[in-house]
């Protein structure tokens, strides 16, 4: 049974620059490099039987290529101990109508809508115990200003993913043109 999600690849050097940014706070879990990238839509655990069909589904999304920037860093929850510290995503209108597609044609297929708000961010870390208050301050202060330049996006990814104690694998399922 795969575990699923929906995703926008970001190019090396975006990630290449939001590598440098992950640093300085211990005991947090920084993710791996490969595995940077915008989630659009988190689905979770399928029956193998269902893939076929999501992709078919997919496959019905019609956007246009756009692009978005990263902009300033921050964290979930926005108070109290963090579990997943993130840098922000400019939202165009047009990743949320590409997310609002993308909603649109799984509903059919019986996976619920998201019960929280789309917020698009790139996760940097994960976070099992509250590191010291001074290192977040100084890691937040040192990358409030942080902006990559525009990254252009021109397909999305249905990945799956497979998870271990040295973290997860993602496989790509399908990809997307945005025509």
């Amino acid at each position: 049974m795969p575990r699923l999600f929906v995703a926008i690849d970001l190019p090396d050097p975006v990630k290449d620059d939001l590598t440098e940014l992950c640093y300085g706070i211990r005991g947090v879990r920084w993710v791996k490099r490969e595995q940077l990238h915008l989630t659009l839509r988190f689905i979770g655990d399928v029956e193998d039987d269902l893939l076929d069909t999501l992709s078919d589904a997919l496959g019905q999304v019609r956007a246009a290529p756009f692009s978005f920037q990263l902009q300033g860093v921050g964290q979930f929850p926005p108070r109290g101990a963090p579990r997943i510290i993130w840098t922000g995503v400019k939202a165009p209108p047009d990743l949320k109508r590409l997310h609002g597609q993308i909603e649109s044609v799984l509903q059919p297929l019986g996976i619920d809508p998201e019960d929280r708000p789309f917020s698009p961010h790139i996760t940097l870390a994960r976070l099992k115990e509250a590191p010291a208050s001074e290192s977040l301050r100084q890691f937040f202060g040192r990358h409030v200003h942080f902006k990559s330049a525009p990254i252009p996006v021109s397909r999305f990814v249905l990945y799956s993913s497979l998870l271990a104690p040295e973290g997860p694998t993602y496989t790509v399922e399908g990809q997307f043109a945005l025509t």
